[in-house]
């Protein structure tokens, strides 16, 4: 009895997938064994797997903890307006970051810009500005234009932009090709190709992303009071220097209750852009 061709070649086409299958798995497990050791070479080089200096260094963390226990909340009213300040510092470093990345994610996207030439030098400054820390970013402003809002919001606003460009960039060239050479066929410019195809499609992600880096500034902001730009980063820095633990603590449970907010308001407002 002889073996029908189609019937042979079924169980070529199966063995050929169970192989393929099988070489993926092991791909993955190999992979997987790589990451994990090099997590582990990490952790085994910062000493974060020195078990008796963690058990030297948790009691002292629990006694620290112990002490802001109760909280005290006697100057709440003081903390007031520099808590305002961190929001009003974070939104303004984040408007400053989609006005600065609207226009680079769009050059750094390989379907919307220019060139090659300008494709690398927008890549170049979004890696730039995404390398250096905000918190450095922020002393540098210090140092350049003095104490107040106004260095945290230049820090916050040009750091961000380099993730934010990013993901405005990979939004852009992730948009669906069809509406585009529908408008390119009609002999529309560039600009009008943008405006009509590219920005509909990427505009609930642009305000996912928004959304997103506002949360993110506002935890950032109160590092910045901390190397004198304001906010109550300042409150909390000055309350760590004087070894008030209970003002410590009563400020840290102020922070979470605010970061909290922006979270709740942050995802009503991404539902309302979808």
């Amino acid at each position: 009895m002889t073996t029908s061709p189609s019937l042979s070649r079924s169980s070529e086409d199966v063995d050929a997938v169970l192989a393929h299958e099988k070489s993926a798995r092991l791909r993955n497990l190999i992979g997987t064994g790589l990451v994990a050791l090099f997590v582990l070479a990490c952790l085994w080089l910062t000493e974060t797997l020195n078990g008796p200096r963690l058990a030297e260094g948790l009691p002292a963390i629990g006694v620290i903890l112990g002490e802001m226990v109760p909280p005290d909340f006697t100057r709440w009213q003081r903390w007031l307006s520099p808590l305002l300040d961190t929001l009003a510092m974070s939104v303004a470093g984040t408007a400053l970051a989609v006005a600065l990345s609207l226009p680079l994610g769009f050059l750094a996207a390989q379907n919307t810009t220019p060139n090659t030439t300008t494709y690398h030098i927008a890549r170049l400054i979004l890696n730039i500005l995404r390398s250096i820390p905000e918190l450095i970013m922020g002393i540098i402003f210090v140092a350049a234009v003095g104490f107040g809002m106004l260095p945290g919001v230049l820090a916050l606003g040009l750091h961000s932009v380099g993730m934010v460009g990013k993901f405005f960039a990979e939004a852009i060239e992730h948009a669906h090709p069809a509406p585009i050479e529908a408008a390119e066929a009609t002999g529309a410019s560039k600009l009008q190709v943008i405006q009509s195809s590219v920005f509909p499609q990427v505009f609930p992600q642009f305000g996912d992303v928004t959304m997103y880096r506002w949360e993110y500034n506002f935890r950032a902001s109160t590092v910045m009071g901390m190397v004198g730009a304001g906010g109550i980063g300042t409150e909390l820095v000055g309350s760590l220097r004087l070894l008030d633990y209970p003002q410590v603590g009563a400020i840290l449970l102020v922070i979470l209750g605010a970061v909290t907010l922006v979270d709740l308001l942050s995802t009503r407002l991404r539902r309302a852009f979808k």
